[in-house]
């Protein structure tokens, strides 16, 4: 899952200094929750993370076959801070 949806989204939210740093389902409370994780040298703030959603769910969109059988998308940003 995460190599097919890294290659579809990196080279579009490449301008924003993030990347697909995984990506995966999951369920909770019943339902099938596609998870992409974002990525950066540098601290990502929520602008960037609402920016990168918006450009990834549009592609996605163009891939309903990933999203066969999920309820949620979910995009968010690792966190950043000491190991």
């Amino acid at each position: 899952m995460k190599t097919k949806i890294s290659e579809l989204v990196n080279e579009s939210i490449k301008d924003l200094n993030v990347f697909v740093d995984d990506a995966f389902t999951s369920e909770e409370e019943g339902q099938k929750i596609l998870n992409v994780v974002l990525d950066s040298d540098e601290i990502i703030d929520l602008n960037r993370v609402t920016e990168a959603s918006r450009i990834i769910n549009k592609i996605i969109d163009e891939h309903e076959e990933l999203l066969k059988d999920v309820d949620v998308l979910d995009i968010y940003s690792k966190e950043k801070g000491d190991n």
